[in-house]
């Protein structure tokens, strides 16, 4: 076997792990951004912590107390999903005077 064969075969039987190591990592940088600024401490902190420690660092937001006033502490932990507005019969502001609408 070559030198350049022997190198894809090592490739090959990494590329599946990695990808799902990598998955996870992005996946736990996203969680953790996402969590962090639910909870009153902005993106970057759960981004930070996402990107360096990975799981650990998703784990370490989630432990993280809300801030008070945060949405995690309004709404709870899961937001509700937007209700769809319904159509009002209303004629929208400005209309009939010239002024475009909104």
């Amino acid at each position: 076997m070559s030198n350049s064969a022997a190198m894809i075969v090592v490739f090959a039987q990494i590329g599946a792990k990695g990808l799902y190591l990598l998955f996870a990592w992005l996946l736990s940088a996203a969680i953790a951004g996402w969590v962090a600024e639910r909870k009153g401490y902005g993106e970057r902190v759960g981004l930070t912590f996402g990107l360096v420690l990975t799981v650990v660092g998703l784990l370490i937001v989630l432990l993280l107390p809300g801030r008070p006033g945060s949405k995690w502490r309004v709404e709870g932990w899961l937001p509700r999903r937007a209700q769809k507005k319904l159509p009002s019969s209303d004629p929208p502001p400005g209309a009939g005077r010239g002024l475009p609408p909104g």
